[in-house]
């Protein structure tokens, strides 16, 4: 097995798996009371922001536009992406073509066949990447909502 990966190779490999078609992203919000929620969803990658599609009504979209926050995990346990974001902008989705778009594009469905959903576009502010205990040092990317590397 080859050593860990430098940091620009963990960041593009990161970047790879994010705009992967038909990917998840497990998302864990909180209650106000601060109850755990945690949901398996599509995501798209568009302009450096993780792109899910909810009901307006779900449980994470309230989490979600009340507290702005989400810890997000993408890849299997021997290849994670965790990202910690918060919450750009929510749209309907009948509201953005150019998002919509994209987001069928990558996700490999397209909200706007059904009703009542919603974009929450979300900006990470931490992302870690590792592969095996090897890579858990350096395994911050991105802080604070910039690149390390």
């Amino acid at each position: 097995m080859a050593g860990p990966r430098d940091a620009a190779t963990r960041k593009a490999d990161s970047l790879v798996m994010l705009a992967t078609p038909a990917i998840d992203v497990w998302v864990a919000t909180a209650s106000e009371a601060g109850g755990p929620h945690l949901v398996p969803l599509s995501l798209a990658w568009v302009d450096d922001r993780v792109v899910i599609a909810v009901p307006e009504t779900s449980v994470t979209a309230r989490n979600l536009t009340r507290s702005g926050q989400a810890r997000l995990a993408v890849g299997p346990t021997r290849d994670v992406v965790m990202i910690e974001a918060v919450l750009d902008r929510a749209v309907a989705v009948a509201e953005d073509d150019t998002l919509a778009s994209a987001y069928a594009g990558q996700a490999d469905w397209d909200p706007r066949d059904d009703t009542g959903y919603v974009f929450l576009a979300l900006r990470p502010l931490r992302v870690q990447a590792w592969r095996e205990a090897d890579e858990l040092s350096g395994r911050t990317l991105m802080r604070d909502g910039a690149w390390l590397v």
